[in-house]
């Protein structure tokens, strides 16, 4: 019996004559590095940040099935033709679809048909595409997925001693936390206990799903730690693919932070601060890199903060460099934007900006785009502000820790020592 799932890419070209209508933006690197100078001088005044508007442009749409790093793909396919990217919109759906919206300049030819058979050629050969009959839309290839090839079950590298498989029927569903672009995460109970269920949507299989879902459960089944949220177990055997975590009712930093505005008082801060660096640190003494620390991935309890989401994390490889790009733009290291080789100091850049958040109670480049974050970051050495007032001690730190060379950055056994000195000093002079 075989599932076909249809992963498909629809493209549509338009020309457009007139400025812009769903948005100010100018090219994307122009506006990054012309925000990024104004985000620097004054934060209010970054929206007002405009270049003269070229006359002519293009507007592209793909429309998908959601998925890791597509963004990155129709960027770089835009930038092998020459392309000058104006705008950039992305869409996403609750049933895991997006929408890519790019508008562009830089084409040579007022010949639309040209322009349009190019853009199929370049995705064809980047993406691995075929290319439907003429004048249809331009479709990915469908993915043949089997049940069959996984055995009736998905096989999870194991020692033989720890029991950690789930019987589906044992689980009781609760409330839906959260949805994303391959599953979903409910509330719930397991043997009268309350957890959290990560559910693997099973109309999203993919090729790599089951690659990605061993190594998720592989890591967590390893990681024993009061500052990273507990594994209990798992359900392998498909349709039902379920990780099962401990459930943590203060939700996400993240959330606290921007949906519920809360603010946190800096010895709260650095308790914070110190759990997140204890739990990191036990995580790269164990050759573990998270690939996506960010507030969203921080979980609270009445006690403490735990990192959870290990769907992009991985074992450190034996050279100690990864070329993959993976993570949040907001929160990611610029060696990983670029694409160039990176180890566990790409954990290091993305908790000083994580600091930075919890500092300030700001997304980080709240005025820019993700992307526009991601050219500034690059192009222009683009760093969130740090607060006058802010500790000279923790100051210094956020900026270590985000230094442009790795290298320079400190291990989060030496960020444990920095933040527990200077809880020393806070508790010092309340005294």
């Amino acid at each position: 019996m075989t599932q076909q799932i249809g992963q498909f890419l629809i493209f549509e070209l338009f020309s457009i004559h007139h400025p812009l209508t769903f948005g100010s933006s100018t090219s994307l690197e122009s506006l990054a590095l012309g925000a990024s100078k104004e985000y620097i001088q004054d934060e209010d005044s970054v929206s007002n940040a405009m270049l003269p508007l070229p006359k002519q442009m293009h507007e592209i749409t793909f429309s998908t099935v959601d998925k890791p790093k597509l963004l990155s793909q129709l960027t770089a396919v835009l930038g092998e033709l020459g392309l000058n990217i104006q705008e950039a919109h992305v869409f996403s759906t609750n049933d895991g679809y997006s929408l890519d919206v790019f508008v562009v300049v830089g084409w040579h030819s007022e010949d639309i048909d040209l322009f349009r058979e190019t853009v199929q050629k370049e995705i064809r050969k980047t993406m691995k595409t075929h290319l439907p009959p003429e004048e249809g839309p331009l479709i990915l290839e469908d993915v043949q997925f089997k049940k069959e090839a996984l055995s009736n079950h998905i096989k999870i590298p194991t020692n033989g001693a720890d029991v950690w498989e789930i019987d589906a029927g044992l689980l009781e569903f609760q409330s839906k936390i959260e949805s994303g672009s391959f599953g979903d995460l409910y509330r719930g109970t397991y043997c009268s206990q309350d957890v959290a269920i990560k559910v693997f949507k099973s109309e999203h299989v993919s090729v790599d799903m089951p690659r990605d879902f061993a190594q998720e459960v592989h890591i967590m089944r390893k990681v024993r730690h009061k500052n990273v949220v507990q594994f209990i177990g798992a359900c392998t055997k498909p349709p039902s693919l379920f990780i099962v975590t401990e459930f943590m009712p203060g939700g996400s930093v993240y959330d606290y932070l921007h949906k519920q505005k809360g603010v946190f008082r800096f010895s709260s801060l650095l308790r914070v601060a110190i759990d997140v660096s204890n739990g990191m640190n036990y995580l790269h003494q164990n050759n573990i890199i998270h690939r996506d620390l960010k507030t969203a991935n921080l979980l609270m309890d009445e006690n403490e903060v735990k990192i959870a989401d290990f769907g992009v994390a991985r074992f450190k490889t034996q050279s100690g460099i990864m070329t993959a790009e993976t993570g949040t733009y907001r929160w990611m290291a610029p060696e990983v934007i670029e694409h160039r080789p990176y180890d566990h100091k790409a954990d290091v850049y993305s908790f000083g900006i994580l600091m930075w958040e919890l500092l300030t109670g700001k997304l980080p480049y709240e005025f820019l785009s993700p992307l526009q974050a991601a050219v500034g970051v690059l192009r222009a050495g683009l760093r969130p502000i740090i607060p006058k007032n802010t500790n000279p001690k923790l100051a210094a730190l956020l900026e270590k820790c985000w230094q442009k060379d790795p290298a320079l950055r400190p291990d989060f056994s030496e960020i444990l020592d920095t933040l527990n000195c200077i809880a020393r000093e806070v508790l010092e002079h309340s005294e």
